[in-house]
């Protein structure tokens, strides 16, 4: 069984949120196209888990007992690929061709293109019924993996989802299957709960799961969160993360036209200085 390093502080794990939220705002602006608002929200939540949770060897990317990452909300590919990059499994520079012609880093992650991508995404609502099939694979091979599977909030509006939400206690994968809710209340076409209003903790409850919430952007707490989620228990496990859409950038913090839309040069300048000087 392959595993992480040794567990990180939480101000190196800060540190390293940062440099992954200037990789997607640079990354988002170079190919004028992707989707901010939801790579930044995700931030906190793939940083800690890939630093201090997720067991993997980027040397290794194609171990059968390592655990798999499942980015359920595909078009956050911009915060994919900057984490994986930071992680190790390729340079950072690959980061200059998002989106570009002929680079292996497409709008939506295919498992063909980069080593670390454990699903080829872009439909929504997939991912976790996609961890199940990964789940009972590994334990009819004898393998102890988890799926660790990130849904967006608006996803939660596809049937698809609440299939799988019954179907992991139901066939006992509670310990090898684990959501993470990426809270943020913003979906494509408009703030989540006016377009269709949704409880998630409430919802992931009547489906027997246990629900661990948190403020998604304190890494502390989110550090505890995904490490109570790995404890032991019946059910299987749900970390809800209350996050803000466009965390770290003012001007895409809670702004729905930022869902897809890339920033001018001056609006990339203003980012990453509030990136760097934790601004917003």
């Amino acid at each position: 069984m392959p595993t992480s390093l040794a567990p990180v502080s939480i101000d190196e794990l800060k540190a390293i949120a940062k440099r992954v939220r200037a990789h997607i705002v640079e990354m988002v602006y170079e190919a004028q196209s992707g989707h901010p608002g939801g790579s930044l929200s995700s931030v906190e939540l793939g940083v800690a888990l890939y630093w201090n949770h997720l067991r993997i060897d980027p040397a290794n990317p194609e171990d059968p007992g390592r655990d798999r990452f499942i980015l359920s909300k595909g078009h956050a590919t911009p915060f994919y690929y900057a984490v994986l990059a930071e992680r190790g499994f390729f340079s950072t520079e690959l980061l200059k061709g998002f989106r570009k012609l002929g680079s292996p880093l497409q709008g939506h992650p295919s498992m063909q293109a980069l080593p670390g991508i454990e699903m080829s995404g872009g439909s929504l609502g997939q991912g976790l019924s996609f961890a199940i099939g990964h789940a009972l694979a590994g334990r009819l091979a004898g393998r102890e993996f988890r799926c660790w599977v990130l849904l967006g909030d608006g996803e939660l509006n596809e049937g698809q989802v609440w299939e799988a939400a019954m179907a992991i206690p139901h066939f006992g994968l509670g310990d090898r299957v684990i959501a993470l809710v990426d809270r943020n209340g913003i979906q494509n076409d408009g703030f989540a709960d006016r377009i269709m209003r949704t409880n998630p903790p409430a919802m992931f409850a009547g489906f027997g799961w246990k629900v661990i919430e948190c403020d998604g952007h304190d890494m502390a707490a989110v550090d505890a969160a995904l490490a109570e989620a790995e404890r032991p228990d019946e059910r299987p496990r749900v970390v809800v993360a209350h996050t803000v859409k466009g965390k770290g950038v003012s001007f895409m913090e809670n702004n729905p036209g930022f869902h897809g839309k890339a920033p001018t040069r001056e609006q990339l300048e203003q980012a990453l200085a509030q990136i760097a000087e934790g601004l917003a």
